[in-house]
């Protein structure tokens, strides 16, 4: 249905929605988007905890790093102690390892910082899809509203014309018997239309009757379409949730963007309290990476297997939760111009009967109001009843057809399906870059620890032993010689 109307999934959808599913029990799964069923939520489940086999497998990799650099260590100290020579050609080696970590270091970083530009752009995308799902369920939100209000005004209109003018003409025209038969008429052509528009199919609360209409004078918002309050709380929900996912990954996006920089500048300033705390602060990013990245690869498959075919999910959902008739669904989604519109009989014979108590009006103003001239206040407040119901008949014909809420539901669709989507494979894959580059990151950094130690004690020594000839024994000595001498 949807690619007929213009929209069809994705490369991206397609590929996704193809990844074979297993609960957890490894037998094989359908792919239809069921998301209250267990099964299926098994099914996401499993694929979310393939990152979570990965964030093993990274520990062991960092785990199995910091033991080997910790015996490599231990056995350098051992070294160290037992043998003095060969210091020209152990600063060699150890300038050229203290290249190789910067240099892999920097590198880490730098795949990073890239991983943190995607990120940014996919977060960017995945706001954008979901402003334009949110502001298309808004703009039907309006129409629904639009409808609503004018069913309310239209009905409460009729129905204190039927109680008020009409009950008063009829008691003014009480003395003849064929103005009483016309006056009666009109009443019952109004009634009617009361029930024509009372009764449309849109709706999925029980509307009032015409009596009922006729006794309180007023249609009430208590009767507005149940749609119309769905579709707004889904708009206000969506709004509300991905405000919070957009800064939650702006906070992560910042967090390893500032842990990026300030490892580049404790490597130049060989600061060791501020490799020391970024270390950490890389722990717990490589942590949220895998995490996020758990829960990016549930939301892009699940999003792909909706995306497939929104409208059958769609119209099972919405007729077993707000009991709206199928053919109404169908004749908004699906929208083109073979559809018969479900509301085209109610209209027509609202319209009939308009145009009936329109005429018959006109009859009475000749007939009665020669003999009857109290009666053309009624008539004259009857006649401007009927006109502004006629005008607001023709706003809610325009309205009830299926051209503005189907645009509205395509741009939904396609804001969630198309900037959605691909922002949340952009965003895996800035979780999964991120999180192998802390990995490595916390292999290379407690060997540049080392390293600072190590420079940092070569320096002690070469203040101790001949960079302040001030401080010197010797030449001390050799002052005081040369100013005897003098």
């Amino acid at each position: 249905m949807a690619a007929f109307l213009g929209y069809s999934p994705s490369q991206w959808v397609l590929l996704c929605h193809r990844i074979p599913r297993l609960d957890f029990g490894l037998e094989s799964r359908g792919n239809t988007f069921q998301p209250e069923v267990w099964e299926y939520q098994q099914t996401l489940l499993v694929l979310s905890s393939l990152s979570a086999l990965c964030l093993l497998l990274s520990l062991l990799g960092v785990s199995s790093s910091l033991i080997g650099w910790c015996c490599r260590r231990r056995g350098n100290h051992e070294e160290v102690d037992d043998s003095d020579d060969d210091d020209e050609c152990d600063d060699v080696t150890g300038g050229r390892r203290l290249c190789c970590v910067t240099w892999g270091t920097v590198g880490a970083v730098v795949i990073c910082c890239a991983a943190i530009g995607i990120g940014f752009y996919g977060n960017s995308e995945a706001n954008d899809g979901m402003y334009q799902m949110t502001y298309s369920l808004a703009t039907a939100n309006h129409t629904l509203s639009s409808i609503d209000i004018l069913v309310s005004d239209t009905v409460s209109l009729l129905g204190l014309a039927v109680s008020d003018q009409l009950t008063r003409l009829e008691e003014l025209l009480s003395r003849r018997d064929d103005l009483i038969i016309v006056a009666r008429n009109a009443r019952r052509q109004a009634e009617a239309v009361i029930d024509l528009l009372s009764n449309l199919p849109l709706q999925a609360t029980p509307p009032l009757s015409a009596a009922q209409l006729t006794t309180q004078g007023n249609y009430t918002a208590e009767n507005q379409t149940e749609s119309a309050v769905t579709v707004d709380w889904a708009a206000q929900r969506v709004g509300s949730l991905e405000e919070y996912r957009w800064l939650s990954y702006v906070l992560l996006l910042l967090l390893d963007l500032l842990i990026c920089l300030f490892i580049l500048l404790a490597l130049a300033k060989e600061t060791r309290w501020l490799l020391l705390l970024m270390s950490s602060l890389s722990w717990l990013s490589l942590f949220l990476s895998w995490g996020s990245l758990g829960l990016e690869t549930a939301t892009a498959v699940a999003l792909s297997d909706f995306c497939v075919d929104p409208d059958t999910y769609i119209l099972n959902t919405t007729q077993l939760d707000l009991g709206v008739r199928q053919d109404v669904l169908e004749y908004y989604l699906i929208c083109n111009k073979g559809m018969r519109s479900p509301f085209q009989q109610r209209l027509t014979q609202s319209q009939r009967a308009l145009s009936n108590i329109h005429a018959q009006l006109t009859g009475l103003e000749a007939m009665a109001i020669p003999q009857f001239p109290q009666a053309e206040k009624s008539l004259s407040e009857l006649q401007q009843v009927l006109n502004v119901t006629e005008g607001n008949f023709q706003q809610l014909v325009a309205l009830l057809n299926c051209r503005a809420l189907n645009k509205d539901y395509l741009d939904a669709i396609k804001g969630l399906c198309y900037d959605g989507m691909e922002g949340v494979l952009y965003l895996s894959l800035f979780s999964f870059l991120s999180a192998l580059s802390f990995s490595s990151l916390l292999c290379t950094l407690p060997r540049a620890w080392d390293q600072f130690h190590s420079d940092s004690g070569d320096y002690d020594d070469s203040d101790d032993d001949s960079e302040d000839p001030f401080g010197s024994h010797q030449g001390s000595k050799r002052f005081i010689q040369w100013q005897s001498s003098i």
